[in-house]
């Protein structure tokens, strides 16, 4: 009886040493360690991941602590494990959901290109994923541009904290969503298309906050007179459409036929050229009253503005002895 005893007793002592190296013992990881727990995965797979991992030491000891703790749902989401941690408190995150976010910064005047690259650079999904959703998912904007080829000007500038169990539809959906709530404190509410193709355009012309109501008047004043907006950025646009944008546009590029460059086609181009901000939104909405038809850039950030065609020239040649000067 004394032998089955100490046997019992050694085996309750293994075993408690087994749970405690399983459970109490922190794991040190390598750097950086994340771990992809998706929407419907078991709790002996959620386990058997994270000791695949390195999180934990043993899947077994993970089980046994949940459902003696009284089992409660441990969350789906990417975490991340970068310092040293047991298997209890690796337990209280997933209880908690303490998933990580990746950040996504999208500055006023990216376009949907730009945006699909942030968007794979923060570790999400492949640009092209990106990419097929936002010109597939024009039903997002339909209520408010009819004409809408693609989600091009609807996806806001903003900072974004997306997890990688969402989907492409899902970031898409939240980027429109601030586009919508912006527009309504902007009291955007006809002429969307219009508008919002314009901003796009000021936004690409000029960072100068005080410069975009001035600009949105001389790209108006060039539509009331039927007089071609020749604006660069829209010719760089119909190129990257094209696959063939070099990243420095020349004099042949003027040519390019694609309905994107207003140097050849008069008004405004099919749509949006990028994804304007609050400010450029503004400006397109509430232009200055100006008699302007023409800009250049002064070398220092902002632009000159004429009148006439013979003051511009007189801009340009300032601008290029300026740029001559300073090489």
């Amino acid at each position: 009886m004394r032998k089955l005893l100490a046997v019992i007793a050694l085996a309750a002592l293994i075993f408690a040493a087994w749970l405690a190296w399983g459970l109490l013992l922190p794991v040190r990881p390598q750097g950086q360690k994340f771990v992809l727990l998706r929407p419907g995965y078991s709790t002996r797979h959620i386990a058997e991941e994270l000791e695949s991992a390195g999180v934990i030491r043993s899947a077994r000891a993970f089980l046994l602590w949940h459902y003696a703790a009284r089992p409660r749902s441990l969350k789906a989401g990417e975490y991340m494990f970068d310092q040293p941690i047991d298997a209890l408190a690796v337990h209280r995150r997933l209880v908690r959901g303490d998933i990580y976010f990746h950040t996504v910064v999208i500055p006023e005047g990216y376009n949907m290109f730009d945006v699909a690259q942030a968007v794979e650079a923060a570790g999400l999904l492949p640009a092209r994923d990106f990419l097929q959703a936002a010109r597939a998912d024009v039903s997002l904007i339909s209520d408010l541009d009819a004409q809408a080829q693609s989600l091009e000007g609807y996806l806001f500038p903003d900072t974004y904290q997306f997890t990688r169990t969402q989907s492409v539809q899902d970031m898409i959906a939240v980027m429109v969503h601030r586009f919508r709530r912006q527009a309504e404190a902007l009291g955007l509410k006809s002429n969307v298309h219009q508008v919002v193709t314009m901003a796009s355009i000021v936004e690409k012309e000029t960072g100068a906050g005080a410069e975009r109501p001035i600009v949105a008047s001389v790209y108006y004043n060039r539509l009331q007179r039927r007089i071609a907006l020749d604006a660069d950025p829209s010719v760089i646009y119909a190129e990257l459409l094209a696959g063939r944008y070099q990243g420095a546009l020349h004099h042949e590029d003027m040519q390019f036929n694609s309905p994107y460059n207003t140097y050849r086609y008069p008004g405004l181009p099919p749509g949006p050229i990028a994804n304007p901000g609050a400010a450029s939104l503004q400006a397109s909405l509430h232009p200055a009253a100006t008699s302007f038809l023409y800009f250049v850039s002064d070398g220092n950030g902002r632009h000159r503005f004429a009148t006439t065609l013979d003051e511009h020239n007189r801009n340009v040649a300032m601008y290029r002895r300026a740029v001559t000067a300073n090489r």
